[in-house]
């Protein structure tokens, strides 16, 4: 009986593609194996999806693969049942999937077998790994709760305040796993924390240790992929990207820092690791730990629903007492370059005490707009609807949204005056001001642009953990995950910008940041300071932040979230178009629209706003539009837009329409 091989090939189309074995094929095929064949007038590698007998096409019609590239499955069954539900609940090309799910040079052609040698893996050089650390109360309690389902599938929320301890739970809990020959898998939001935990990781395991993350070359990350799947590996670092790495010996899975924006994917497959983790956790019957400081509203309300399993570390281990909040009123206060007066002498205190301090800013460059203060004329991106940010040591003009870069011009391109001003604070301007405030002090500023090159970031963080340094000047890559020891002083300049957002996830946002950046604060002994610069400080979400803490104000947003009927107590899905021309992204939404609300029965209960524009309605040179869909019940909303695309295939849009959803976004704007 002659068989068909349904497979996943790397293209926008929605569709498995059909194909006969190649003609002189003896091996075994099976799901899972990369296969060669004509697309086209290509050759492409595929992905053997799966195989069956019939196909709806006459097999006279059928092509033949050209050959199989794999002795074996490439991809284990539990990935291949990961890739399937990923394409599936995002509504994504199935090839697609693929191509996040596997390194890029296993999808190119070459040899029919890769060769593979075995890779060097980070050991350590320690010999601590049997040294054990005393645990606390609250530790012991979590670390127990764990262990008895260390064999089984169940999700476990760490909900610890920064410095409680959370590392130690992971380290402790993935020493047991991997007594047993089981391997496991950490997940952390952003790559420069890979080599902060490499480290620690080092310190305690004398294992083989895999690293996968997008700054890798093709072949270190194919190395790190194979290591992990031969079982050459016990543990697997990387960021979002490594929860489609196989295990060869699946034990855990752990994601730190859960609530981070990080995890969600916001190009191509919009994907979230965290709700990944759990779906590949109960397929391969393995626990799942979420830490975080500041946990997700979702994750929050899943151990209220008893999804999760909540272990609190609600205090910091060691003597160091709690970090004081202050909020610092803007208004009427005289102002130098975003600093509040009053605000420089309590830095001099701190530093006087030999504290280091941190100042947080979250916009990079030296100002957000430069403007000729004759005629009023503003550095605008002739690509998107923004200013171009001056960046003074570079002598340019960027935009931080389509990357156009520009030299800052001599005079006014309208009125020809000389009397070009920079307004706003970015964080090259701040490390200059506080230079010149505290000339006596070293400072370090860490953002996109000072750590470019390879290891500078490292090279930084070093200069502050060995306390060379006195003033740290840092945007979000500061803000979570470090250990600074001597720093007893936070200032955070900007806590306004996010206070009055239309997005109703601002809030939660911003309370993380809050939380997290102030956490950097009084780690060790020292006792430690927060200021909140604010022209707000009656706001509400600042006083219950600073009165009653994070936990405290996600009791409350959760409540006003089931009021208004938002996520986690709805399910959102988001159209977003573009186009080259103002109208055409508008009026192909509002036919969306119109398709939805024609095949929607009446008691689904789906409802639909907009279209409307995009907050920044032209980005890279496209005009951008949004619908947004919302029902009570998931699968309403899945099946609704299960029509929508099945519509979509037969009334196919224009061309220049380019167009995707976002299942779950975490961003509305």
């Amino acid at each position: 009986m002659s068989i068909i091989l349904q497979v996943a090939i790397p293209s926008p189309l929605r569709n498995t593609f059909d194909y006969l074995p190649p003609e002189d094929q003896g091996q075994k095929i099976e799901p899972g194996m990369r296969v060669l064949v004509p697309f086209g007038k290509q050759k492409l590698v595929g992905f053997v999806h799966a195989i069956t007998a019939t196909s709806e096409i006459a097999a006279s019609k059928l092509k033949a693969a050209i050959s199989i590239l794999d002795n074996d499955p490439l991809i284990p069954k539990s990935i291949m049942e990961l890739i399937n539900w990923t394409a599936e609940y995002y509504h994504h090309p199935l090839g697609d999937v693929f191509v996040n799910a596997v390194p890029s040079l296993l999808r190119e052609i070459r040899k029919k077998n890769y060769v593979y040698s075995k890779p060097e893996a980070i050991t350590s050089s320690q010999t601590n790994a049997l040294n054990k650390i005393i645990l606390n109360q609250e530790q012991k309690h979590a670390l127990s709760a764990i262990e008895q389902h260390l064999y089984e599938f169940k999700t476990f929320l760490l909900d610890g305040v920064t410095n409680s301890g959370k590392t130690e739970i992971y380290l402790q809990t993935i020493s047991k796993i991997c007594a047993t020959g089981k391997q496991a898998l950490v997940l952390v939001p952003e790559i420069n924390l890979t080599p902060q935990t490499i480290t620690r990781f080092q310190e305690r395991f004398n294992l083989p240790i895999a690293v996968i993350h997008s700054k890798l070359t093709p072949q270190e990350r194919l190395r790190s992929w194979f290591a992990a799947k031969n079982n050459d590996a016990a543990i697997i670092i990387g960021t979002r990207s490594a929860i489609f790495t196989p295990m060869q010996n699946p034990g855990i899975i752990i994601l730190d820092e859960e609530h981070d924006l990080s995890f969600k994917q916001q190009s191509s497959l919009r994907y979230n690791a965290r709700d990944l983790a759990n779906v590949r956790g109960k397929i391969e019957n393995i626990p799942i730990i979420l830490g975080s400081a500041t946990p997700s509203l979702e994750s929050i309300h899943n151990v209220k629903r008893r999804r999760y399993v909540g272990l609190p570390l609600p205090h910091k281990v060691g003597k160091a007492p709690e970090p004081k909040f202050h909020l610092v009123d803007m208004r009427s206060q005289k102002l130098q370059d975003g600093i509040a007066e009053n605000l420089f002498g309590v830095i001099e205190k701190h530093l006087a005490a030999e504290g280091q301090v941190l100042v947080f800013l979250n916009r990079r460059g030296f100002a957000p707009v430069l403007l000729c203060h004759e005629c009023g004329w503003h550095a605008n991106c002739k690509n998107c609807d923004a200013h171009m940010t001056l960046h003074q040591k570079a002598r340019e003009l960027h935009c931080h949204h389509c990357s156009t870069v520009k030299r800052i011009p001599i005079k006014c391109p309208t009125c020809g005056s000389n009397n070009l001003v920079a307004l706003g604070v970015g964080t090259e301007k701040l490390e200059l001001t506080l230079q010149t405030h505290f000339p006596q002090a070293k400072l370090i500023r860490i953002d996109r642009d000072t750590t470019r090159r390879k290891g500078s970031l490292q090279k930084m963080l070093g200069e502050i953990q060995e306390n060379n340094c006195q003033i740290l000047i840092g945007t979000q890559m500061l803000a979570k995950g470090h250990h600074f020891p001597d720093v007893t002083l936070v200032a955070v300049l900007n806590v306004d910008n996010s206070l009055f957002s239309s997005d109703f996830r601002a809030n939660e946002h911003l309370a993380q940041l809050i939380m997290q950046v102030s956490g950097r604060a009084g780690r060790a002994e020292k006792p430690g300071e927060i200021y909140l610069q604010t022209h707000n400080p009656q706001h509400p979400l600042l006083l219950k932040l600073i009165s009653s803490g994070y936990a405290s104000f996600a009791r409350d947003e959760l409540q006003e979230r089931d009021i208004t009927e938002l996520p986690p107590f709805t399910h959102l899905a988001i159209i977003r178009a573009e186009s080259k021309t103002q109208d055409m992204a508008i009026e192909f939404l509002r036919g969306v629209r119109g398709q939805v609300i024609n095949s929607t029965p009446a008691n689904a209960k789906i409802n639909v706003f907009g279209p409307i524009p995009a907050v920044m309605e032209r980005k890279s040179g496209f005009f951008r539009a949004q619908l947004l869909l919302q029902s009570i019940k998931r699968n309403v909303l899945h099946q609704t837009i299960t029509a929508l695309l099945e519509q979509l295939k037969i009334n196919k849009p224009a061309s220049n329409i380019k167009w995707h959803i976002d299942i779950d976004p975490q961003e509305l704007m």
